[in-house]
């Protein structure tokens, strides 16, 4: 029985790594979002149940919208636009980068 219990613990351990990893990552993603939003984003789940033994999909439900909840709660609105802008800017010059090489045969 001890060893079915270290199984399913081992199981649940690593739904949790999984849960955290994709969290970081798609938080990572958000337009603002940097390191210190990360790591205050990961200190907030792993202590409010994420981290102490719970399922954090039970306790936050999927990660992808935990993810945009939480950049949308601690990036500040007017960053978050200025990401968007520079990342829509830099867009529209790989795109005419891009279209450049097609037409040089590059």
């Amino acid at each position: 029985m001890a060893k079915k219990d270290r199984t399913a613990d081992a199981a649940r351990e690593k739904d949790r790594e999984k849960w955290m990893a994709r969290f970081q990552v798609r938080l990572a993603m958000q337009p603002g979002v940097d390191r210190a939003v990360v790591l205050r984003a990961v200190k907030e789940v792993s202590t409010h149940g994420g981290g102490g033994g719970e399922d954090p999909r039970a306790v936050f439900g999927d990660p992808d919208d935990h993810a945009v909840q939480v950049a949308a709660r601690l990036v500040p609105a007017d960053r978050a636009a200025r990401a968007k802008r520079r990342d829509a800017a830099v867009d529209t010059f790989d795109s005419v980068l891009k279209k450049a090489r097609d037409i040089a045969g590059l």
